[in-house]
């Protein structure tokens, strides 16, 4: 859904996202070809000595310490895999990066911003001036950061190892700029995290102050242990937020919350509905043994007329590697088409598999189970609606 639109959706229950201190107004970089990365950050101050079993870096002054966390992250999670294989962590803004200097005031960044994006609206031009500035100036190294995969719900946790250098190289990746990480090689499943920390985290902001709570409660999971619940965050003033972009994102992670919680048979039966309201007609397999179709879904109903899909389901934590994907294509057909469900991504062999299968095959993680879901849902059967309920939030357009 765009910022034009008027509603958007939310689950039944738990209720509709309500806006908190963490989603007041800030406006998301989103206007740019290449500025496609968000950042939140996460600091706090905190008196005394830091004893938390989660190894929290500290700054001291005067008896203070200071312990922050950045989250850095490309649109939909797209830059996951390139910071984990390039051991980066970056920004787009290309034609602002370029000129951007270390030590520039923000107001000289905001004037860049301003020559080199023209079009922007006001709103965008601070916000995205903003967040190179921070992510030049104000992240330094020794800085927790994390970075966030909506296809796999995983989080990467790494420490900043170096200052920002400008990556020409990588601008067409939106990674103009970049800044070395050591990832840790523990990923934090999001499900894990409590609630105000998994609201916190996926704002839409483009620079975002939270609690230490939230940072804790990220490193504790990573680190294997239980952690106190997130406070409520806060917001740096100069940051704006699009307050429909927000909503529509919470609810959406919301949903996926619910959708992720259902059992196996719920899911089978959910992708099933999806493929009906689309204009499908399908068998689902009974519990037991189906050699990799769980559903058939045709125009006709009985998998005579063509296109003919179908469908394997896995409702699991774990990625789905590229030895599943080549189990599921050995019992097809030349004229069949493929839809491999796995709500716990897939790895990038398996990707590749894909790529290269000899019959077309799509593959769904949760999130474009998700949002096949919203975008058909009124068309969906009550079983469907049963299984995940949710309603229409109008916003005005």
């Amino acid at each position: 859904m765009t910022a034009g639109r008027s509603r958007a959706w939310s689950t039944t229950s738990p209720s509709p996202p309500t806006r908190t201190a963490s989603s007041a107004d800030a406006t998301p970089c989103v206007n740019h070809p290449v500025a496609t990365v968000r950042i939140l950050a996460v600091e706090a101050v905190i008196d005394g000595p830091t004893s938390s079993s989660a190894n929290i870096p500290s700054r001291t002054s005067k008896g203070w310490v200071m312990a922050r966390m950045w989250m850095v992250r490309g649109e939909g999670g797209s830059l996951y895999e390139d910071f984990r294989e390039r051991g980066v962590v970056a920004v787009g803004w290309g034609e602002l990066a370029a000129k951007a200097r270390l030590g520039m005031s923000r107001q000289q960044m905001i004037d860049l911003h301003r020559a080199a994006y023209p079009n922007a609206n006001p709103r965008s031009t601070i916000s995205g001036a903003s967040q190179v500035w921070r992510f030049m100036n104000e992240m330094g190294e020794g800085d927790w950061v994390v970075t966030y995969s909506p296809a796999n719900r995983t989080y990467m946790v790494g420490k900043v190892t170096g200052s920002a250098q400008y990556r020409p190289e990588w601008m067409d990746h939106g990674m103009a700029l970049a800044r070395s990480v050591e990832w840790q090689p523990q990923e934090v499943v999001r499900d894990l995290l409590s609630a105000t920390t998994k609201n916190s985290l996926g704002s839409t902001l483009t620079v975002f102050l939270v609690p230490v709570a939230a940072m804790q409660d990220v490193l504790a999971q990573a680190g294997g242990e239980s952690s106190p619940l997130a406070a409520e965050s806060e917001m740096d003033d100069e940051e704006v937020a699009d307050s429909l972009a927000d909503v529509e994102l919470q609810a959406r992670e919301r949903i996926k919350d619910l959708v992720n919680a259902l059992d196996w048979e719920e899911m089978q039966e959910l992708v099933a509905g999806i493929l009906r309201a689309m204009g499908y007609k399908t068998q689902v397999s009974p519990p037991g043994a189906d050699r990799g179709k769980d559903i058939v879904a045709s125009p006709d109903g009985f998998g005579f007329e063509h296109p003919r899909i179908v469908v394997e389901v896995k409702h699991r934590h774990g990625q789905m590697g590229s030895q599943a994907i080549r189990s599921f294509l050995g019992g097809r057909h030349s004229e069949d088409r493929g839809l491999y469900v796995s709500t716990g991504g897939f790895s990038k062999d398996a990707q590749y598999e894909a790529d290269r299968a000899s019959i077309p095959l799509a593959l769904w993680t949760l999130d474009h189970v998700v949002r096949a879901l919203i975008e058909h849902y009124d068309a969906t059967d009550a079983e469907t609606k049963r299984i995940v309920p949710l309603k229409r939030v109008y916003w005005p357009a």
